[in-house]
Parts: C-alpha cells; sequence; structure tokens
C-alpha cells in the first residue's frame, strides 16, 4: 500500500545538496534537471546525476528525477542518459499537456537499445506534472495515457501564470480536477504542490491541512525544514487511527457492505481508505527526519 508523504527536490547540478537529501527522511528525492539548473549547467547535472544513478541503491530514499520539458532540445537526451541506471525510482515528467506526449516519452524509452521491444518492461514509472490550463482539462487522458503512468501532480506556479490567478483560492477547482482524475484512473492520490516560502512552516500546515481535506496525499517540498510539518499534517489523527481499526475489524468480520454500531454505513471504499489510514499510522513510529 502506498504511504509515501514526503517528496525532496534537489538540484542535479549540486551533487552535495543531493547528498544530503538522500539522508533527510524523505521518501522520495527529486533530483531537479529542469527549473533548479540553468542552461549552461544542464549537461553537467545530467552527468552528475547518471553517476548517482548508477549505484542500485543511491540511499536511503528513493530517487526520482525531473527531466526538462519534453520535446525540448535537453528531454531527449535526459531519457537516454537516465532511463535505464539501476537507481532510478522514478521519471517526473514536466509541462505535460496531452496524453501524446506521455506516448512520445515510452516510444524514446522503448526504442533504446535496452529496452524490451514492444513490452514496456524497460520503462520507469511515469509522474506527469499537469502546468497548464490544457493538462487540466487532460488530466484524466494523460493519467491514462500509459500503464508506465503511476502517479500525476499539479505544477502550482506555472498553473498560476498560465491562468493569471491571483488568489490561491482560484485553484480549488483545478486541485479536485487532479485528485478526480487520479482516482478515477486507479492511481495513488496526488501530492500537493510545493510551498514557496520555506520559513512560514505555520502556513504551510495550514495549507497541507485544506490539500488533505481536498484528497491529497503528502506533499513535494523544497527544504528538509518542511518535512516534519507535512508529515504531521498527513499522518491519521488517534480518533482516524480508532475509527480505521473499528472499521477494518468490523469488515473482516461481516464483508461487503455494513452498519457500524455509531449509525455509520460503510462500503468497499470505506474500507479500503480505513486500510490506508492504518498503513499510514504504521509509518508514525519511527522517526524519518534528521
Amino acid at each position: 500500500m502506498d504511504t509515501v508523504l514526503t517528496w525532496l527536490y534537489a538540484p542535479g547540478d549540486r551533487p552535495d545538496v543531493v547528498a544530503k537529501a538522500l539522508r533527510s527522511g524523505a521518501d522520495v528525492v527529486l533530483v531537479d534537471l529542469e527549473d533548479a539548473v540553468a542552461p549552461d549547467r544542464k549537461e553537467y547535472a545530467r552527468a552528475a546525476t547518471a553517476e548517482l544513478l548508477a549505484q542500485p541503491a543511491p540511499g536511503p530514499a528513493a530517487v526520482h528525477v525531473r527531466i526538462n520539458a519534453i520535446g525540448g532540445q535537453h528531454a531527449a537526451a535526459d531519457l537516454a542518459a537516465l532511463a535505464s541506471l539501476p537507481g532510478l525510482g522514478g521519471l517526473r515528467l514536466p509541462k505535460v499537456a496531452v496524453a501524446a506526449e506521455i506516448a512520445d516519452v515510452v516510444r524514446q524509452l522503448r526504442a533504446r537499445p535496452d529496452g524490451d521491444a514492444g513490452h514496456g518492461g524497460a520503462v520507469p514509472g511515469l509522474y506527469p506534472l499537469l502546468e497548464s490550463a490544457l493538462g487540466i482539462e487532460n488530466a484524466f487522458a494523460v493519467a491514462t495515457a500509459d500503464p508506465a503512468v503511476r502517479g500525476i501532480a499539479l505544477g502550482e506556479a506555472d498553473l498560476r501564470a498560465d491562468l493569471g490567478m491571483s488568489d490561491e483560492n482560484a485553484l480549488a477547482w483545478p486541485r479536485a480536477r487532479v485528485v478526480v482524475a487520479a482516482r478515477a484512473a486507479g492511481l495513488a492520490p496526488p501530492a500537493q504542490s510545493v510551498y514557496p516560502d520555506v520559513k512560514d512552516l505555520a502556513g504551510l500546515a495550514e495549507s497541507c491541512a485544506r490539500g488533505r481535506a481536498l484528497g491529497f496525499l503528502g506533499r513535494t517540498a523544497i527544504h528538509p525544514r518542511q518535512l516534519p510539518v507535512i508529515e504531521r499534517a498527513y499522518l491519521p489523527t488517534v480518533a482516524e487511527v480508532a475509527a480505521a481499526r473499528e472499521t477494518v475489524a468490523a469488515a473482516e468480520t461481516d464483508g461487503g457492505a455494513l452498519a457500524l454500531p455509531d449509525g455509520r454505513f460503510v462500503d468497499a471504499a470505506v474500507v479500503a481508505g480505513a486500510r490506508r489510514t492504518l498503513a499510514l499510522a504504521d509509518r508514525a513510529a519511527a522517526p524519518r527526519h534528521n
């Protein structure tokens, strides 16, 4: 069961920062080759990331890479250099707007000399970022474009710029759209986009609470100090754990749809949610952040 809550970005041209990120306690380290890397540092960032991923287990966290924008001058080189390396846990694809872009990435991956022609065995997990109005409109099509798609998420800074939004409340519909599309596609709930003010931990906690209420699970971060706040916000409360245990126990006894002693009616979807709550509760006993 997927209990990933924390995703930490680190610039690909700063191996020292990546090394620290790997020891931060984040569930996933996102090595960024796109926005965090200047144009004249792209090749160095790619080479440094390839060196890291040559190891089957680069660190205690899974390592995903955000490549450069699909169709741009650097994306094909990123895919060719990194996709078959043993330490790669997944590819984050920025600025995806249509399902055809996912198909293009998959074709490039399967065309590699080491690819499993036609079977997709060599294709790593893909995580498209929706960062435009067109991407939001095509959220479900992108989410179901290929079995290699393991999750979708928002890129809110670019989306706000694309839509001319000046009020965060205007993001409510795009956020809900992505949550619904992920669920409809059978994917894990999306993680929230980054909270850009790394000093405003109270604001981060409040934002996470709103995201959790919308159906997000976990969040991407740009500084290690944000990780414990995100984890606390997304871990279930004592009351939620108790309710989940009651639901699961009743389901295991009776099976199917049932009514709990307090009158709540639950079905298979509610039971599945309760099991996820218990899985998240299990991780609370082990400290993860330095």
